[in-house]
């Protein structure tokens, strides 16, 4: 079903009070939420498989092509720059500390979206009605008890670089790129929560692309949430909504500054997926996402831009994030 954001909200607090399972989707404005009792899910539309939990039980075939296309149309720099220099003008000016640019990208690939759902190495992934797929490694929130966590992502570098771990970490403009984003997860956590804290700050995971493995940067914000909380999941997103590592800081600004510079509609991409099962409560963060539009298929992705940021660097993140997380693919050409 599809929803107004007001009668999402109330449906998700209905459902969470009464432990009645459900899965969701918001996308990033919070226009088109969506919400299904877990068992109203149809997997002839919707497949998700959410760290494990997941409605698709067919049996795994190896039914790639021989040889895999994957071509990416960048948009060229000349066409990133005046993208870049609007969020660059906006920081000078103090309005922001940080802005998370994303751009479209046109794919061409022989791959379904849904061989691309089966075969892709991602924690959190969806197909939604073949209209798009998503393979996110971000947790967003995750609720065990009364305890509410959050695990933003900022950072990454390619794994085969020399000494790469010591080289992100020391890195001056990733360690206040991802300052800036704990300290703003922290505050929106404290919207919802008390005894807010960051249990682990800048941990490194591993993660699969289709030619390399990539380092990428996290941390753990956790707090408690009030004994009144009593399952109002709608409430709480309503709340946290959008993510702050694909906004920026301060966020209700920084929105603004992204809708200027942007010129483009995000949909479900940078929007949150998630599931309740009774007892706990898990979503993630919709990036690496590729979307069917008319007849091209587009890949979304950004980074954070920050006064410290690098137009070439900026730009060259964004097509570097353009790719297919396949780990057993010796046969590919990519």
């Amino acid at each position: 079903m599809e929803n107004a954001a007001g009668d999402f909200t109330e449906k998700l607090n209905e459902w969470g009070k009464a432990k009645t399972p459900f899965f969701f989707l918001v996308d990033y404005q919070f226009q088109k939420p969506l919400a299904w009792k877990l068992g109203d899910v149809d997997p002839e539309e919707i497949l998700f498989n959410l760290n494990g939990f997941t409605n698709d039980t067919a049996a795994f075939g190896d039914d790639l092509p021989e040889h895999i296309q994957f071509d990416k149309h960048p948009l060229a720099f000349k066409d990133y720059q005046p993208k870049f220099d609007c969020v660059l003008h906006h920081l000078n000016a103090g309005n922001s500390f940080l802005v998370n640019l994303s751009v479209p990208t046109p794919i061409d690939t022989n791959l379904t979206l849904k061989q691309i759902f089966r075969h892709s190495e991602a924690p959190y992934r969806l197909l939604f009605k073949n209209r798009f797929v998503c393979f996110s490694p971000e947790i967003f929130v995750r609720i065990q008890d009364n305890r509410i966590a959050s695990f933003p992502m900022k950072g990454t570098i390619d794994a085969s670089v020399p000494n790469a771990e010591q080289v992100i970490l020391s890195d001056y403009k990733e360690a206040a790129e991802h300052a800036t984003i704990v300290d703003l997860i922290r505050n929106d956590l404290s919207m919802v929560a008390k005894k807010v804290w960051v249990e682990r700050y800048r941990y490194i995971d591993r993660i699969q692309a289709s030619d390399k493995t990539l380092l990428q940067v996290s941390s753990e914000i956790a707090g408690i949430l009030p004994t009144n909380f009593n399952g109002e999941y709608g409430d709480l997103l309503k709340k946290l909504l959008p993510a702050g590592s694909i906004t920026g800081a301060p966020k209700p600004r920084t929105l603004e500054i992204i809708r200027e510079a942007e010129e483009y509609n995000r949909g479900y991409y940078t929007g949150v997926m998630g599931y309740f099962d009774g007892e706990n409560f898990e979503s993630a963060v919709m990036i690496r996402f590729i979307e069917q539009e008319d007849q091209q298929l587009v890949f979304k992705s950004g980074g954070g831009i920050t006064a410290l940021s690098n137009a070439r660097s900026e730009y060259q993140e964004v097509i570097d994030k353009v790719y297919l997380p396949f780990s057993h693919t010796p046969h590919a050409v990519l």
